[in-house]
Formats: structure tokens, sequence, C-alpha cells
């Protein structure tokens, strides 16, 4: 990845988390930890790996991303919007009567989702079904699926992790968002998931870990797993649950909370100083 490279896909993340909070602000509640903790693998994806096109978004040669944890909807719809698949005064409307942007995504609304999802613990096994039918359809297309921590205590994302290495899907990359905490604590604690690196191993699949907010490790981690050769990759993104949001990064409490007009204006006041300084 170059400096100019590296540069834009921070700023194009930068631009999500401004919109992504201030649509959950504009509402006064929403998921916003697990929202932020997503940022850098959307602008990855959707700058340098992830084929789309806004203009076509059913385009049938897509590569197809599956937001399983689909509370953090805010995200990707902030991201969606930035490409142009739909305007951006959309996000304004986020989770309200007549929005064609509901709290979790749903396909039947928001151009550019692939798949509804919000049910935690099943976005992996859709998005198993998608890359097995790709394979049948001839299509050379990547599935992209995250996940939450939290949802890896759903005991269908191992039955997903089975049929994944059984039929040897190298198109499906699969993300772990590990933040280490869920709506109800920290998941040392609600759950642990001990060694999740081997877990995935033992499960047949590839699996890489980076600092899931570091761009040039992301962008490099999955240009690695599109090198896989029948076998399904895991990264596990070691992240921060609110992540560059002033009043929620690292709260317990920021699974889904409300947010003042005062906290917003906080916040993208602090983003908007980091754009200054470069950060």
């Amino acid at each position: 990845m170059t400096t100019e490279e590296r540069g834009a896909i921070e700023a194009f993340a930068r631009e999500i988390r401004i919109h992504t909070i201030r649509s959950i602000g504009t509402l006064g509640v929403g998921h916003i930890g697990g929202a932020m903790s997503i940022v850098e693998v959307l602008a990855v994806l959707y700058s340098k790996h992830l084929r789309h096109d806004p203009a076509n978004p059913a385009w049938r040669e897509r590569d197809r991303l599956v937001l399983s944890k689909g509370h953090a909807g805010p995200a990707l719809y902030a991201t969606l919007a930035l490409r142009g698949f739909f305007p951006l005064d959309w996000l304004l409307t986020l989770n309200q009567g007549g929005t064609r942007l509901p709290s979790h995504c749903d396909r039947t609304k928001t151009p550019g989702i692939d798949m509804t999802t919000g049910s935690l613990g099943q976005g992996l096994s859709a998005a198993c079904g998608i890359a097995y039918g790709n394979r049948i359809d001839g299509l050379d297309s990547y599935t992209y699926a995250i996940i939450g921590d939290g949802e890896s205590d759903e005991g269908q994302n191992w039955e997903a992790a089975m049929f994944a290495a059984h039929n040897k899907l190298d198109h499906l990359i699969a993300f772990t968002d590990y933040n280490k905490m869920q709506i109800d604590g920290y998941t040392r604690d609600i759950l642990d998931l001990g060694d999740i690196e081997g877990k995935w191993r033992g499960f047949g699949w590839k699996v890489l870990r980076v600092e899931g907010h570091n761009v040039e490790a992301l962008d490099a981690a999955i240009s690695l797993a599109k090198t896989s050769k029948e076998q399904p990759v895991m990264i596990i993104m070691d992240t921060i649950k609110g992540k560059g949001c002033s009043f929620a990064e690292g709260n317990l409490g920021n699974h889904n909370m409300n947010v003042t007009k005062e906290q917003m204006e906080e916040a993208l006041a602090a983003l908007a100083g980091d754009s200054r300084e470069g950060k």
C-alpha cells in the first residue's frame, strides 16, 4: 500500500465515522460501539477489495458482504452512501418512520445490502450459502462476512465453520470483530472464547490475526487471504469497541446507548481536529 493509498483510506474511514456518529446522534440512540469497531475494515474493503457497482447494486459478478452483526448497520450505511449507492441525506433518517435504513440491515430496503441480518449467529451460514452458490454458478466472486465476538457464542457459527471447511470454500473470507465486549459485559466474563485462533484452525480454516484499526495490516491480510486454496479464511481483528468516538470508546455500555446532541457535536469536533492534525 502506498502512502497516498493509506492516506485516502484513512480519510475514508474518518468520513464513515463522522456520518455514522451524525446519523445515530440525530436519532438520539443507537448501536454506536460495534459500528465504530468495524470502520477500518469497511474502508479497506470498499476502497480496494470488494467488487461493487453503486449504479448496479445487483450486479451478478459483484462480491458480497454479509454483516452478520447487523446492529452495526449504520457504519455500513455510511460506507455505502459515501460510495454512491444512495444519497447521503438518507443517513439522517436512520431507524425513523418510512426509512430505508433500519437499525439492522435489510436487503429488501437498502441498496448495497446483500443479506438481511440482526439475529446474531446466522450471518456466517448465509455467507456460506452465497459462496457455495457462486461456485455452482461459476462465479469467481468473493463473499465476505463480518461476525462479532459476542455472537461467536452462538453454535450456528460453528456449524457454518464446519460446512465451509468441508466444502473448501476458498472464496469465503470472514472477519471476527474481536473487541472483547458484548451487550452484557466483557466476553471473557460472559463466555470466554479462549484460544480463538486455535478454535478456527481446529475447524479447518486458515487463520490470520491483525490490528483491526490498521488499514495497511487489514489490506495485507485480505490480499493474503485471497491466495488461499481450498480453505476458507478467518481474519481475527483486534479492535476497540467505540473506536474513534469520544463518548463511546472503551465504554462498556456502548453497545446500544443514548446519544445527546452535545455528545454528538463533541465527537464530531474531535474527529475534525484529528483531520486537521493529520491523524
